[in-house]
């Protein structure tokens, strides 16, 4: 009897793009500047931010954390989607995107120097703001990189490759911020700028974007300003995809809490805690490095929105469990079904959004759809940081249990809103 076989699903739009395929190792260079940007991020958001925070003022440090945040993000919500819509006009030898990659990525060391050197509450806000101004100048228009040069049938893919460069950076970072202790971050800190840096480079060495670009209409000021067009009110897909990715990414910054959860609810003292936030997330990002690339393959056969959300189901019940353990052994088993939710959206995700955005102006509309990743973790941390500070007054250890609950009700709303998103590719208008 002969044997069965299946065909994969046809990618939705695949048939209408011509582009030639590229060869993996061009997609693994598409990548690598993800590993960068999480390295620096994951270092100081999950070890470096909460330590300095904690030291400042502990009995309010959720709120601290959350406050010090809104103000860095809200100049990368600004940010990205403006430059990311001034490089989709640009023209130069160099392309359309490298010149800002090199720019931001410059600065962020500068900055970076700053940021370990500062001292107090103030000084720290304001390096952070400008760490973020730079690493979103760099950001915004690299984000254009997978919808201009990735062919339909290798969108999953590349969005795989996306995720593992994303969870390998968490990992990096998370490592190198904690390797001198709690007590010595500056070397960490500046060590986090180069590794960021260093993919950079690679990737503006190694990439061919070309030097095309469509034609530009108006100043450069009004070019900028139109990122903010009324325009993308008629974008539905775009506005709706922007709150799930802002709900479940925020949830992904719980880890910004282990800190206080090893802790305050474990007992732990500060560096062994951090030690145990570090191999967490060491746990974490081995299950979603596995689960990013066959997640985002499946995607092309099962559908993108389907994959999200059993993520959405997956990470909800992850957390829970994360809130309800009774050891930091049974933290880390918990926060595996969370790893391989995280690891399957981040790939699906992106995905996601190459199908669904205008591909005339990407770098505009992957800015927007990433002022969501950069408002995730504020608007997750005022929230968590309200409900453990306030749950925290009357018992300590019940306030980052709390603060774990409140990211499975945000995964569960990113469940909810992705109803509204209709995952059916656009190609280029004519």
């Amino acid at each position: 009897m002969p044997r069965m076989t299946h065909s994969p699903m046809p990618v939705a739009g695949a048939a209408t793009d011509h582009r030639e395929l590229l060869p993996f190792s061009h997609l693994l260079k598409l990548s690598i500047y993800w590993l960068g940007i999480q390295a620096l991020w994951g270092g100081i958001n999950s070890i470096i931010l909460p330590a300095r925070i904690d030291a400042i003022d502990p009995a309010n440090a959720g709120v601290l954390l959350a406050l010090i945040q809104a103000a860095a993000v809200a100049m990368a919500i600004v940010v990205q989607p403006t430059v990311g819509m001034i490089s989709d006009f640009t023209i130069s030898r160099w392309g359309r995107r490298k010149p800002y990659i090199v720019i931001g990525a410059t600065l962020d060391v500068v900055f970076l120097i700053g940021f370990a050197t500062a001292q107090g509450y103030v000084s720290i806000i304001a390096f952070l703001v400008l760490l973020q101004f730079s690493s979103n100048f760099a950001q915004g228009p690299f984000q254009g990189y997978v919808p201009d040069l990735v062919p339909a049938r290798q969108v999953a893919t590349a969005s795989g490759l996306m995720g593992v460069m994303i969870v390998m950076g968490q990992i990096v970072g998370t490592g190198v911020a904690q390797a001198g202790g709690l007590h010595n971050l500056l070397l960490p800190t500046i060590g986090l700028g180069l590794i960021e840096l260093a993919t950079a480079v690679v990737l503006i060495s190694s990439v061919r974007e070309g030097t095309g670009a469509p034609p530009r209409r108006g100043s450069w000021l009004q070019v900028g300003l139109s990122a903010w067009g009324a325009d993308i009110l008629r974008e539905r897909n775009v506005l709706w995809l922007l709150l799930v990715r802002l709900l479940f990414l925020g949830a992904i910054n719980v880890i910004a809490y282990g800190l206080f959860l090893f802790q305050r609810s474990h007992g732990l003292d500060p560096d062994a805690a951090g030690g145990w936030v570090f191999w967490t997330t060491v746990i974490v990002g081995i299950a979603t490095a596995a689960a990013a690339l066959p997640g985002a393959r499946l995607s092309d056969r099962f559908g993108r929105r389907n994959m999200i959300w059993g993520a959405c189901a997956l990470g909800t019940v992850g957390l829970l469990g994360v809130a309800i353990a009774p050891s930091p052994e049974l933290v880390i088993v918990a926060f595996i079904p969370f790893g391989i939710a995280s690891g399957t959206f981040l790939s699906v995700d992106w995905a996601l959004m190459t199908d669904v955005i205008p591909k005339q102006t990407t770098g505009r509309y992957m800015g927007i759809l990433n002022a969501g990743t950069a408002g995730a973790g504020p608007v997750y941390w005022i929230i968590a940081g309200f409900v453990m500070d306030t749950v925290g007054r009357t018992d300590p250890a019940a306030g980052p249990r709390a603060a774990m609950v409140v990211a499975a009700i945000f995964m569960a709303a990113a469940a909810l809103a992705l109803v509204r998103v209709d995952p059916t590719r656009r190609e280029l208008e004519a």
